[in-house]
């Protein structure tokens, strides 16, 4: 976890400048590059590996934000990616998907909050939400506990109909204005291909664990999580206005 978190320390405050960078290597989708016997296995391990960097990450503390609270900004996360190259017919191994966020808080420790992404030279588009309940709200002396479930839809990719589900509990404990904190769940992965590709449907459950910080400026707010669902490391960066 202590290498997690320096990773985190120095590659999240990268993500969002190197985005443009990375993002040019980027292709549309095809699986009709995935042909021969290992067509399928190819296929689940991308869908495994979609599976993992398009699943919700809220990169959030477990406290909710409150009744008038609301959390808002820009996203970036970046997932090593093992096969998709072959399925851009590119360079491409590592998937930075940037978004646009907001999360807003209501009344019994609820809070709900959705994304939009367009990943720029793909055809990769994204959209979801989630739900968290905490379950502890968290103070001085205690920590916050919440459980949250997400879906998550992609579009723009004719060929590949993909959608998951998650479900995760987390833990957070602030100190003055940061706040470290930490998580597991499930993600469910539904990855459909369109019948002109000879492909089979591929549906599974994928374990999920992260650990992240929060550091909040007063209006100002930057928070990094390392994420392992599945096989495929993931790391986020977001900034924004949280209130």
């Amino acid at each position: 976890m202590k290498k997690n978190l320096s990773t985190l320390c120095i590659l999240g405050p990268c993500i969002l400048g190197c985005f443009a960078q990375s993002a040019l290597a980027a292709n549309n989708i095809n699986l009709a590059n995935f042909t021969g016997p290992a067509a399928q296995s190819n296929f689940r391990i991308l869908s495994e590996d979609l599976g993992s960097a398009l699943s919700y990450k809220s990169v959030t503390p477990a406290a909710p934000l409150g009744i008038t609270g609301i959390d808002m900004g820009l996203e970036a996360t970046s997932t090593k990616m093992r096969n998709l190259d072959t399925a851009t017919n590119s360079s491409l191994n590592d998937l930075i998907i940037p978004k646009l966020y907001i999360s807003k808080g209501l009344p019994l420790n609820i809070d709900v909050g959705a994304f939009y992404s367009a990943v720029p030279t793909t055809n990769i588009k994204l959209y979801g939400g989630e739900l968290r309940y905490a379950i502890l709200e968290g103070s001085a002396t205690q920590p916050a506990i919440g459980i949250r479930g997400a879906l998550t839809k992609l579009s723009g990719v004719n060929q590949l109909d993909l959608n998951t589900k998650s479900l995760d509990v987390s833990i957070s404990k602030g100190f003055a204005m940061f706040t470290p904190y930490a998580g597991v769940g499930s993600v469910w992965v539904n990855s459909n291909p369109n019948g002109t590709t000879g492909l089979a449907n591929e549906s599974f459950r994928q374990n999920k664990v992260f650990v992240g910080g929060n550091l909040n400026l007063g209006f100002t707010n930057l928070a990094l999580e390392y994420d392992k669902t599945g096989y495929a490391p993931s790391y986020s960066a977001k900034l924004g206005f949280r209130f």
